[in-house]
């Protein structure tokens, strides 16, 4: 694994290589403003293997698809329901993904052939910039399955799970994981509470339409 520090200075460098080692199949530890997260390109069967093979991860979890912005989801998604438009329009980018149905097709591998997709955009300028030029990535933390995740708080990279390429832009800023919510249902249900706090989730969708 080729470890890169990114500053200010080499970002464009870094996105570069990043573009090229996955445009030929390898898998990327990027930051993201929650954790730290090991992806693929989004439909890279192949890559998307070798992300579930390096962190141990079974492959009934599916991957999350993130973005740079709503237009780069949509192509995936089949239907934006009221609630998912609600807490993309007040979080992203940010700590949060949301759950909607998938497009027929679209993302098969990374989703495990459920008829739902994990969306991500992630509130971190490095990375949203990773993504305009390389396209979505299918990416998960950046830890062993079991292990706790990789914050950057320490340079301890041991915890780290094997890839072609790790970007390392020091401690993320919630040091926590991601909230998810789930969007399909008709009362959307939060599956993992995270950086997003419940009462920020609870205004922006009203604690009558929000099962826990």
């Amino acid at each position: 694994m080729r470890f890169v520090q990114v500053n200010p200075r080499n970002e464009s460098a870094v996105i570069a290589q990043a573009e090229v080692c996955l445009k030929q199949g390898g898998t990327v530890i990027f930051p993201t403003e929650t954790v730290y997260g090991i992806g693929a390109a989004a439909e890279n069967d192949d890559a998307i293997a070798a992300v579930y093979a390096a962190k141990g991860r079974a492959r009934d979890k599916p991957l999350a698809l993130h973005v740079n912005d709503v237009s780069q989801a949509e192509p995936f998604v089949s239907d934006w329901t009221v609630a998912a438009r609600r807490v993309i329009a007040k979080f992203w980018p940010g700590p949060i993904a949301v759950i909607v149905t998938r497009a027929a097709g679209r993302f098969e591998s990374a989703a495990n052939g459920l008829p739902t997709i994990s969306l991500r955009c992630p509130d971190h300028a490095f990375t949203r910039s990773l993504l305009a030029r390389c396209g979505p990535l299918a990416a998960t933390s950046a830890n062993r399955s079991g292990a706790a995740a990789f914050t950057g708080a320490s340079d301890d990279r041991t915890q780290l799970p094997e890839a072609t390429l790790a970007l390392l832009a020091g401690p993320t800023a919630f040091q926590r994981e991601s909230t998810i919510v789930d969007c399909t249902t008709e009362t959307p249900r939060v599956l993992r509470w995270g950086a997003v706090a419940a009462d920020a989730l609870a205004a922006t969708l009203g604690t009558e339409s929000l099962s826990r």
